[in-house]
């Protein structure tokens, strides 16, 4: 194929990925009710979360300030979830434009690391939305320096802490997935790993401290617990890796 060529099957991949988009976000934009429903629920007293844990009901409520606040949010959040729908078939039409530059080994690898990457950023948006999101929006939403101040917490607010931290635990749980790539290309060893791991341990519980600043310290250990399974699932697979 001429470069010319391959423009045009560039230009037709871009076509299909942003009609895959835009087709998943209109019909994410008319299911309004249930994907509200969904991202609302966190605080709802019967959340799985706040049940499992023993957390006692708490009252927080949303408003809005701006006339065209709630119809641009709707529109951002039907963008974003109908990209997120659509990912996977995006993922292939783009990796099946590069894949035939590839080697027969490439290609396998290329696979296997997409489809892991893929699995653990959607693994840390679950574990975000029924773990680490209702515990800050609990804490954060009920914390008061005094009785005299009224909490009114924003939807724009809510739906922009929902997704930035959606997209934060996204990439920590890439974790595994760039051990085993450095370990691959000889830059990481599993002795290196388990040498540091008191101070792993000492930046994870920082990080988690600085994710739900909350003074709760069972609230805390359960925030951290996710981060240092990923780091010994890492050394497991560096360790593999380097065999």
């Amino acid at each position: 194929m001429t470069f010319w060529d391959h423009l045009e099957v560039l230009r037709g991949s871009i076509i299909q990925v942003l009609t895959a988009g835009v087709l998943m976000g209109f019909c994410v934009f008319f299911l309004k009710d249930n994907i509200f429903d969904i991202i609302l629920w966190p605080l709802q007293h019967d959340f799985p979360t706040y049940r499992v844990l023993g957390i006692a009901p708490f009252q927080l409520k949303l408003i809005n300030t701006i006339l065209t606040e709630q119809f641009l949010i709707h529109l951002k959040v039907s963008i974003i979830i109908g990209l997120l729908v659509a990912s996977p078939y995006i993922i292939y039409v783009l990796f099946r434009f590069i894949s035939p530059a590839l080697y027969d080994n490439e290609r396998r690898a290329g696979t296997h690391l997409v489809v892991a990457a893929y699995g653990m950023f959607i693994i840390g948006i679950i574990v975000n939305y029924f773990l680490i999101f209702p515990l800050t929006i609990r804490f954060l939403g009920t914390y008061s320096v005094s009785p005299d101040v009224e909490t009114m917490l924003t939807l724009s607010s809510y739906i922009d802490t929902l997704m930035m931290l959606c997209g934060v635990f996204g990439i920590v749980f890439e974790i595994p997935v760039i051990a085993w790539l450095l370990a691959h290309f000889g830059m990481l060893r599993s002795t290196w790993m388990s040498h540091y791991r008191r101070h792993a341990i000492v930046a994870i519980l920082i990080i988690a401290a600085i994710i739900t600043p909350t003074a709760d310290v069972m609230t805390l250990i359960i925030v951290s617990l996710p981060i240092l399974l990923l780091y010994e699932i890492s050394i497991w697979i560096v360790r593999l890796t380097n065999y």
